[in-house]
């Protein structure tokens, strides 16, 4: 299944683990790691990408993007080829002044990681999360399929039936973003291992769990923050740590405990938003947001 937006939380471990090699710091600039990318990008600093509180323009908003995506679905896009959608905008606000979620954020991230190290994005993933965390049912695809058996996403507009697209757009156009493709069972030890700091040390997650207002896309269960590469989702049954994600044919929710130790994933083979101009959708979303927060529960049951 595609993971949609969950990718992001992949792209803010593997910048996490190198901040705890030493290899990135989270004040490096976009004008000192990326100096061909806009001048006016210049001062945004690594933390303010991985916390949407960055102003970078969001590619995916780009009427260029959208009619690209909608006429050539299927067509693989280079990292670079993504920027050129926003390169021509400049900044929405002053860096670090306020929240807002940009999928332009996540794929500086993996430009920062790849320009440190000299080393593909993909190549980065696998030997600070893949391997790690034994996720061998994870990858960042370059193109359309997925490998079966998979789970398949379905686009639905009542009353004609619904239309499979699990392999009608190509992962290239979310790359690091929202491009990778997993499976339940490998979220959830992505996100206990995310959580129980086996990607780096406890002074890294004490700096990744700094949190500002603000939720994610689609928003979690109950009050959502933002922190580096992760959300917090404080509900009736306690707090917990991790990212959702929507894409044609999927909606997606993975989340652990503080330490790790208890975990859920919510897949949904439909992508449903909650800001859908029918109402149906909208109570579609609602359904499902409570079923966000029975799922926390049954993973972390409330003391008393």
């Amino acid at each position: 299944m595609r993971i949609a937006s969950v990718a992001k939380a992949f792209s803010g471990a593997v910048a996490l683990a190198l901040v705890h090699r030493g290899r990135l710091r989270l004040g490096d600039t976009i004008g000192e790691l990326l100096p061909r990318l806009p001048s006016d990008w210049a001062p945004v600093t690594l933390r303010q990408a991985l916390d949407h509180t960055s102003g970078l323009p969001d590619y995916t908003s780009s009427k260029a993007f959208q009619r690209s995506f909608g006429k050539h679905p299927r067509k693989y896009l280079s990292p670079s080829d993504v920027i050129v959608f926003v390169r021509d905008q400049k900044l929405e606000f002053t860096p670090g002044s306020r929240y807002r979620y940009s999928n332009t954020d996540n794929f500086v991230i993996a430009m920062m990681a790849r320009a440190i190290t000299q080393r593909s994005y993909r190549g980065l993933l696998r030997s600070s999360v893949f391997g790690p965390l034994q996720l061998d049912r994870t990858s960042l695809p370059r193109g359309f399929r997925l490998p079966r058996p998979l789970a398949h996403g379905y686009f639905v507009d009542p009353p004609d039936r619904p239309t499979d697209v699990s392999t009608a757009f190509s992962a290239s156009g979310a790359w690091a973003s929202g491009g990778i493709q997993s499976t339940p069972a490998d979220l959830n030890r992505f996100t206990r291992g995310y959580l129980g700091r086996r990607l780096f040390n406890r002074a890294t997650q004490r700096r990744q769990l700094h949190f500002v207002k603000g939720h994610s896309e689609p928003p979690g269960p109950g009050a959502n923050s933002a922190g580096l590469g992760i959300f917090r989702y404080r509900t009736r049954c306690g707090t917990v740590f991790g990212h959702t994600g929507n894409f044609p044919g999927y909606t997606q929710f993975t989340a652990a405990t503080h330490s790790g130790a208890r975990s859920v994933t919510v897949s949904v083979n439909a992508q449903v938003v909650p800001d859908s101009p029918r109402r149906s959708d909208r109570k579609a979303f609602a359904a499902l947001h409570h079923i966000y927060t029975l799922a926390v529960c049954a993973a972390h049951p409330p003391r008393g």
